[in-house]
């Protein structure tokens, strides 16, 4: 059975990437020897692995990488520091409409 690792990376520069892989420890590997000169870790190398998930599933996999890469990197690195409290804070809707920021009407 394959498993597939959603990761976040915190590169150099403190900026945060998250990707997926089959294999973390080959993947990290590519990312700090600089084996994609397009990437967005290249220029900002060495980079280490804040967080990882394994999934059986590799649509699982698929759409919780995309999940997070919408997230804040305040939101990210709650989540890498298991920081649940603050991660259910910075998940709840803040729009003017939300049902929790209307003032009761009586």
């Amino acid at each position: 059975m394959n498993l597939y690792c959603v990761y976040i990376l915190k590169c150099s520069d403190k900026l945060l990437y998250t990707g997926i892989t089959n294999n973390i420890s080959r993947r990290l590997d590519e990312h700090n020897v600089g084996a994609d000169k397009n990437s967005f870790t290249f220029k900002r190398r060495p980079v280490e692995v804040i967080f990882h998930q394994e999934f059986n599933d590799v649509n699982q996999a698929i759409w919780f990488e995309k999940k997070v890469k919408k997230w804040s990197a305040q939101k990210k690195r709650a989540l890498a520091n298991g920081n649940e409290k603050l991660l259910k804070l910075l998940s709840e809707c803040r729009n003017e409409s939300h049902f929790k920021n209307k003032e009761r009407k009586n």
